[in-house]
């Protein structure tokens, strides 16, 4: 027996038992509909309501600041908030966005497309509620460095309304949950598909690499420990060339074949609207599809998890507000933008309805819809698939190392330990198929989303204040 399936062996009941709490389902209109899922996307259309629709009215000045108007390098903080930004962003843009798009296709049609874009518009003001909030209650360390996130909003934001107890006991569990859920969908995953698609265009079956995945794994880890040894400047230094020139080389790759589609480009953007609503729909009628379409969303962007705003609460300023509206970003360029390119392209080139019953989902269809119409084109979306998946590790293994600094104190001993830890799962993700340990690390990031967003709600009103307090003060966004 070998290692990985002893692990998977062990691990599964285990991972199946947990995925099964956490993604518990209720039928909803004939469909399932996952609470976690359902209880990101109420967290999104509350505070888009609450804060008057601040994903739109601040979309504007949120691009002001990215582009550095308000920005003083004098201002406390560690990184600018474009730094900021680029790295929350290389957090969320991984293989999801290239493989998990056509998953939700396959299973719900071209509509599921539509529910993904409005999920993303949704997840926009929940993102403007961590950010916001992780910068009000960040930590400033004695050596200048920032510590901040959920764990710090939830305990000291809890304690001035009078509940410190429950406010330290979620911002633990929220740590620990990041801290073991940081080595599936930020890690192994990562690196195990990245490693996959390296196999794939360097000859498959007669690749160079098909039995030495683990050095492709010994040279991602190495990579990935020479970026995160500097810290968070060293990561946002990375991430701040990384992420344009990845997305950039992505989304002019998607507009180059759907350009070439052109053609059918009407007809897929009816097949979208009209597959949202309809009622025959393959994902299960309207319900069904609604519900695919928000989960791949959810799952994309990671609005409602808090991760991104442990990355936010870097930044150079003494105003919450102005990385809450950096923060509102990133599920639009997620999400909104980078998904939606997939989606037409796979519409636009190979989608069938038959596809549902093929088995041909994830990275193998989005890469046979490229194929399809510029056989060249695999290899600069496997470039930009295999950055998604590096920057996501660099970008993680910063979360999940300022979650165990919560829990343990700051300590230069436990980082290096963990950094060497994080990067040890990276070779051990691509060298072995470790399905269980990934499904339960995957499942038990998405706890998270309780803890986080029951302290939102019990400080949106200091949110609120904090917000026209900035508003007042600017006299307007």
């Amino acid at each position: 027996m070998g290692v990985d399936e002893l692990v998977n062996r062990v691990m599964r009941p285990v991972a199946d038992a947990v995925s099964e709490f956490i993604f518990f389902s209720v039928p909803v209109g004939g469909a399932e509909m996952p609470l976690i899922v359902a209880w990101l996307i109420a967290g999104g259309a509350f505070f888009t309501l609450y804060l008057g629709f601040i994903n739109v009215r601040g979309f504007r000045h949120a691009l002001d600041l990215v582009r550095g108007r308000y920005t003083d390098p004098s201002q406390p903080g560690e990184v600018t908030p474009f730094q900021a930004l680029a790295t929350a962003v290389s957090g969320t843009v991984g293989i999801g966005n290239i493989a998990g798009v056509a998953v939700a296709i396959s299973l719900g049609g071209p509509g599921a497309t539509l529910w993904l874009i409005i999920a993303g518009l949704l997840g926009m003001s929940t993102k403007f509620a961590e950010c916001t909030l992780a910068v009000k209650y960040r930590r400033t360390n004695p050596d200048g460095s920032v510590s901040g996130g959920p764990m710090y909003y939830l305990q000291h934001g809890l304690a001035l309304r009078n509940l410190p107890r429950i406010g330290r006991g979620l911002g633990m569990f929220y740590a620990a949950a990041m801290v073991l859920g940081c080595l599936g969908i930020g890690n192994m995953f990562q690196s195990n598909q990245a490693a996959a698609i390296l196999i794939e265009v360097t000859g498959a079956e007669a690749s160079f690499f098909r039995d030495k995945a683990w050095l492709l794994g010994v040279v991602m880890a190495g990579a990935v420990a020479l970026v995160t040894v500097g810290g968070i400047r060293s990561i946002a230094r990375v991430t701040s060339r990384l992420v344009p020139f990845m997305a950039v080389l992505y989304v002019l790759s998607a507009l180059a074949i759907i350009g070439l589609n052109a053609d059918r480009l009407p007809g897929a953007i009816v097949q979208i609207w009209e597959g949202a609503f309809s009622a025959d729909s393959i994902g299960g009628g309207m319900i069904g599809v609604m519900i695919i379409g928000f989960r791949r969303a959810v799952f994309s962007n990671e609005a409602g998890l808090g991760s991104a705003a442990i990355a936010h609460s870097a930044v150079q300023t003494d105003e919450p507000c102005t990385e809450g509206f950096v923060g509102l970003l990133e599920p639009f360029i997620d999400t909104v933008v980078i998904c939606t390119m997939t989606a037409l392209v796979i519409i636009t080139t190979v989608y069938d309805p038959a596809l549902a019953d093929t088995g041909i989902t994830g990275i193998e269809m989005t890469k046979t819809a490229f194929e399809s119409t510029l056989s060249w084109s695999p290899v600069p979306l496997s470039v930009a698939a295999v950055l998604f998946a590096f920057s996501t590790m660099i970008s993680w293994s910063y979360y999940g190392l300022k979650s165990l600094t919560y829990l343990t104190g700051e300590n230069r001993m436990v980082e290096a330990g963990f950094k060497l830890f994080f990067c040890g799962f990276v070779v051990l993700g691509a060298s072995l198929q470790l399905g269980a340990l990934i499904d339960l690390s995957d499942a038990v990031i998405y706890v998270v989303a309780i803890p986080n967003l029951l302290g939102l709600y019990l400080l949106a009103p200091v949110l609120k204040r904090e917000m026209h307090s900035y508003r007042d003060r600017l006299g307007r966004y």
